[in-house]
């Protein structure tokens, strides 16, 4: 069976595909903007949650902390302050910002639109913007939406408590730095951080590239993200073997098609602005079917991305190589070993 194309993530555990702009959606009033639900507590055992977020410029959200809530914003379209501790940097496509528990932040989308893809741990943090926000039934996002509700509408009780928000309407973020060489590394632990595009780590398995943003090191062992690239102008790719994972995954296409087999069953086809969801414990096969393919995978643990660093090299270009590089067998089943990752 194929994996199903569905409008909203579905909430049985298994496998599912998001087609363009589809997705559980909401929008804050005022916001103007929508968040679009791609998979939350229920679909992953409160692991993650990952969202895009689309909009026009907005103020609207405040300085605010989460004490246990672990936050992130990946910049894929238009442009993006973002406050986290004591810096702020413009992020532009690709521009990526970790915002572990404690730390005062505050995102402003510049637009002119403005395309994000968050993920937060837990997952059901997210029951915060299902509580303050509507139902959104339209097409893209209420560009004309100017109702002045503000993120906390009405919010009465130990709120900041059972939602973990915690808002600072004093506070005073401080000015716009440049980019430097330090967000062009991960750190060692979890710690506020700003990574530029295309400037961070590259790991190469064969002929399958990843560009690791976060990695469990990052994010205290709860989730894990990466840009995965590949080519169908290889012979082989270990991907092609079934892999199961311990975690969830959610890759977010961009270019080219990527066919995903799940078990012994038929190819499914994800595009660029679809969603291809992948639960734990479910063997699952990759097929790069174009030229260049690429694609962000979010994990909620050790996923794709675990798998090539720990299995494959260090790499020092940016583009794909013309050819795929040989890996080495025994290296491959320690990295599974290590992972506990299903080799098959």
């Amino acid at each position: 069976m194929s994996i199903p194309r569905v409008k909203q993530p579905p909430t049985d555990g298994s496998s599912y595909i998001l087609p363009q702009l589809e997705g559980e959606i909401f929008t804050i009033p005022g916001f103007k903007s929508v968040f679009r639900m791609f998979t939350s507590q229920e679909q992953t055992n409160n692991g993650m949650a990952v969202f895009a977020w689309d909009g026009v410029k907005n103020d609207t959200a405040p300085f605010h902390h989460h004490k246990y809530a672990h936050d992130i914003f990946l910049v894929a379209e238009g442009t993006m302050l973002c406050w986290n501790d004591d810096q702020c940097r413009l992020l532009g496509p690709g521009d990526f910002a970790s915002v572990p528990p404690g730390t005062i932040h505050k995102p402003y989308p510049q637009g002119p639109v403005t395309k994000a893809i968050d993920l937060i741990t837990p997952g059901d943090w997210v029951n915060f913007f299902r509580h303050v926000s509507d139902k959104f039934d339209g097409l893209i996002f209420p560009e004309w939406d100017d109702r002045k509700q503000g993120m906390f509408p009405n919010l009465v009780g130990n709120w900041e408590e059972e939602f973990d928000v915690y808002a600072h309407p004093d506070h005073v973020g401080c000015e716009v730095s440049e980019w430097s060489e330090k967000d062009e590394i991960l750190p060692d632990g979890e710690v506020p951080y700003y990574l530029k595009a295309n400037m961070g780590p590259r790991w190469l398995l064969g002929g399958v590239l990843s560009r690791p943003f976060m990695t469990t090191k990052q994010s205290g062992g709860r989730s894990a993200i990466s840009t995965i690239e590949s080519s169908n102008a290889y012979s082989s790719s270990v991907f092609q073997r079934k892999l199961t994972f311990a975690a969830h995954h959610c890759l977010v296409m961009f270019d080219g098609e990527l066919k995903v087999y799940i078990g012994d069953g038929p190819a499914s086809s994800v595009r660029p602005g679809e969603v291809c969801f992948l639960p734990a414990k479910v063997a699952f096969r990759l097929e790069f079917a174009s030229k260049y393919v690429r694609f962000w995978s979010f994990a909620s643990g050790d996923g794709i991305e675990a798998l090539i660093g720990e299995a494959g090299e260090r790499y020092p270009g940016q583009a794909l190589p013309d050819q795929e590089k040989p890996w080495d067998e025994q290296k491959l089943k320690e990295a599974c070993q290590k992972l506990d990752i299903s080799i098959s």
